[in-house]
Formats: structure tokens, C-alpha cells, sequence
């Protein structure tokens, strides 16, 4: 038995964690807001800080890591990343001797679990998302993370075929940013190639990832002023034919479980 659990703690540009916890270890993905609202989400998931035995960045925007010099202090432990984005961190002398630097693909085991990173486009110093190998007893699940993709490249979709579970950015509705608040150079930034995935797009990915064999979506970075929960979930919905997939969508501000398929297989 893995044990296993998986929830997104927040979601959105407020702030970003996603937490896999196993019978292995426990592996954080990201670290946004501050160590406290962080310290709070994982208490609301029943996962305790101290057996967090490795976080995964994605990249160095601020709404992926504000917790980490905080929350370092009190739980020292290595921070996986990639290297483009050393270069910020390790001008916090609480962050620094923790930084564990890779290049975009590299495969290495960590917690017990079989992490393999891929590049994503998007507007950082370097940004990934990750494919994460869990044993199982019935061999080997897989979970998919890919949030603040500009566009789906081929690294990001051939990396999510066939994952059993997968968390993807569904950031906006076009219509919503096209007509919103925003002033013009930054919807032009979100709707680029290296910014956000609207809905439609998400949707059209999540479509061949679950006629390859996913079975559990969560939809993550929505955009609280360009987007709504129920127009994302409504066009992935739509456009996906098998019924039995499950569709999540994160909350910004609570913890999201995502379910676990075939609970009795794990």
C-alpha cells in the first residue's frame, strides 16, 4: 500500500502549493503565499511539515515560492529546481544552502518516488513541470503537473501521455481577459506563448491525455479576474468523451484532495 494522497493546497496568482504524500515520502510542489498560510493548508490536509522530505519548483515567480525562506528556517530540506532559476534564490541566505539545481529534463528519484522534469514556456528564468512515478502495489501510478504553460509544447504533452492523474493549468477565458481590467501589455502577456492556457486549450490537451489513459484531471491556476471555476470545468467537460474521467477544479484559497481513482489499487 502507498497510502497515498494528493492535494493542491492553493491555486491561482495569489499563490501556489500541490502536495504527494505516500507511504515513501512526501514532496512538495511549489511554495507560494507565506510559511504560515502554507503551514495552515498542510495542517488542513492532515500532512505534517516535518515529513516533507523535498519540494519541487516549477520556477521563481513569487507566487511559486514567498514561503520558502520562512518556512526553511524551520524545516531545512533540499529544493529541487531548475538551474536558470538559482540564480534568484540563492541571494536568501535561508534559501541558498538548500538549492538542489538540475537542468530542465533530468529523471532522479526522490522520496521514493521517480520525479522526471520537462520544460514548460513561459516568462520565467526557466520554468518546468514534472511527471512523478509513485510505486504501487499493482506496479506504478503516475501523476502529471503542468501549470503556467504559454502554450502546449511537444515536451509538455508527451510528458502527460499517459499519466493516470493530471494537473493542468486552465488559467482563463479569453473573452474574459479580452474584455477585463487588465491593462493591455499584460493580457498580451497572458495570452502569449510564453504566459497562461486559457480554457480552451486546456481543454483540448486534457481531451488526448484521457483518450491516452487519464483518468483523474485537476484543473489549477485559475485566474480569479479572467476566468470561473465553472467555465473551466464546463469546456474540459465538454470535451472530453469518457464520463468516467474525474474533473477537480483547485481552489484559490482552499485544499483541493485529488481524487484517487481505484483506491482499492493503490
Amino acid at each position: 500500500m502507498t497510502d497515498l494522497r494528493m492535494f493542491s493546497l492553493y491555486s491561482g496568482s495569489s499563490g501556489n502549493a500541490f502536495v504527494i504524500s505516500s507511504s515513501f515520502g512526501t514532496v512538495l510542489i511549489d511554495a507560494g503565499k507565506s510559511a504560515k498560510q502554507l503551514c495552515l493548508a498542510l495542517n488542513d490536509a492532515a500532512i505534517a511539515p516535518e515529513s516533507i522530505g523535498a519540494i519541487l519548483l516549477t520556477h521563481e515567480h513569487n507566487d511559486h515560492i514567498s514561503a520558502l525562506s520562512v518556512f526553511l528556517k524551520k524545516h531545512p530540506i533540499p529544493v529541487h529546481l531548475p538551474e536558470g532559476c538559482v540564480r534568484k534564490l540563492s541571494s536568501d541566505p535561508a534559501v541558498a544552502p538548500h538549492l538542489v539545481s538540475h537542468p530542465p529534463k533530468y529523471t532522479e528519484e526522490i522520496c521514493g518516488m521517480r520525479v522526471t522534469s520537462f520544460p514548460t514556456p513561459h516568462d520565467s528564468r526557466a520554468s518546468v513541470g514534472y511527471r512523478i512515478e509513485i510505486p504501487s502495489k499493482n506496479g506504478v501510478l503516475t501523476l502529471g503537473y503542468a501549470t503556467d504553460i504559454g502554450f502546449v509544447s511537444r515536451d509538455v504533452e508527451e510528458a502527460l501521455l499517459g499519466c493516470d492523474w493530471v494537473v493542468l493549468e486552465s488559467n482563463h477565458d479569453p473573452e474574459m481577459l479580452k474584455n477585463g481590467p487588465y491593462p493591455y501589455e499584460l493580457k498580451r502577456r497572458i495570452a502569449s506563448g510564453r504566459g497562461h492556457l486559457s480554457n480552451g486549450e486546456c481543454a483540448l490537451l486534457a481531451a488526448r491525455l484521457c483518450n491516452a489513459g487519464t483518468k483523474s484531471l485537476m484543473l489549477a491556476h485559475l485566474s480569479a479576474e479572467n476566468n470561473e471555476p465553472a467555465l473551466a470545468y464546463d469546456e474540459c467537460f465538454s470535451a472530453i468523451a469518457d464520463r468516467r474521467v474525474s474533473i477537480t477544479v483547485a481552489q484559490p484559497n482552499l485544499v483541493t484532495q485529488m481524487p484517487l481513482w481505484e483506491e482499492s489499487s493503490l
